[in-house]
């Protein structure tokens, strides 16, 4: 799922793109994917972009008469831009937006239709879509710490919970917590005052230098390279390869459609998670700490 530094990335690319022009037409092919009916959503034919905004995981775009469309990419939606008089590829998109200047589609990988598209009057109906997560970009630490401590979870759940935290998603808040030496299963109302402000700091630290290097990596071209996997995060999606800090092998914990990455030395004091598909599967062989694998095997 896009996170902020990909969103961020995301709206300048926009910004420089469609803020001023004018929306000549929508069309939306997939019938799962537009979420709302009032007002339709042929209200924003013919109206220009006053303005873009990160919505949590959202990209709202605002038209004039205080029209917004609001963009879930969820996990598998993407983007796409192609100037005027570039080709559209053939591939099924479910939303198309004409500009007079270029069209931007949405796509969205796999069979589950989870992204939506919602349009909504008003900033009151605008805020609605906001789950209320903390903006950790323009929060201090006391606010951080009372948002953090404010219901009993373990940090990775607490750091990817939209109504705690902005922004925050599964890939993200594996390297913030790395960066940070802490354990992912550690419970909120056990962190002391010292963890907290180190959390703070590798969360503002960590999502400033993934932006930095998104913007970098996409320049002036719209950003085609989204993705929860990079081969320059320290751990997430990194099983197996060597922590950058330690050179232990990374581990994760399976669960659902998602997992959780980290380096037992540097986050766990050594200790080894249960992952439920392994440690059910050895059980009595599964190894309590990162030093009972053999590494040569």
């Amino acid at each position: 799922m896009p996170e902020l530094p990909d969103l961020t990335v995301y709206m300048e690319a926009l910004d420089r793109r469609i803020r001023g022009r004018r929306l000549e037409r929508v069309l939306i092919p997939s019938p799962f994917l537009l979420r709302t009916a009032v007002p339709p959503i042929e209200s924003v034919n013919g109206r220009r972009v006053t303005a873009l905004r990160r919505v949590g995981k959202r990209i709202a775009i605002g038209f004039e008469g205080d029209l917004w469309l609001v963009f879930h990419l969820m996990i598998a939606g993407r983007l796409h831009w192609f100037a005027t008089g570039t080709a559209l590829p053939k591939r099924a998109v479910l939303a198309r937006l004409e500009f007079e200047n270029g069209t931007l589609t949405l796509t969205e990988g796999g069979t589950k239709r989870r992204a939506s598209l919602h349009l909504v009057e008003g900033e009151a109906d605008l805020a609605l879509q906001d789950p209320g997560g903390l903006e950790v970009l323009q929060a201090d630490l006391r606010q951080f710490s009372e948002r953090l401590r404010s219901e009993n979870h373990t940090l990775k759940r607490a750091l990817t919970d939209p109504r705690l935290f902005s922004g925050i998603g599964n890939a993200y808040s594996d390297e913030i917590l790395h960066a940070a030496n802490l354990s992912p299963v550690m419970l909120t109302s056990r962190i002391d005052d010292a963890s907290v402000a180190r959390l703070y700091r590798a969360v503002r630290e960590q999502m400033q230098i993934w932006t930095e290097r998104l913007r970098n990596a996409a320049g002036d071209e719209f950003p085609e390279k989204v993705t929860a996997f990079r081969d320059n995060m320290a751990v997430h999606g990194r099983f197996g390869f060597p922590c950058p800090v330690c050179g232990t092998p990374v581990q994760r914990i399976r669960y659902a459609e998602n997992e959780t990455n980290y380096c037992a030395r540097c986050q766990t004091g050594g200790r080894l998670l249960a992952d439920r598909a392994l440690s059910r599967l050895l059980k009595k062989d599964w190894p309590r700490t990162v030093d009972g694998f053999d590494r040569d095997a």
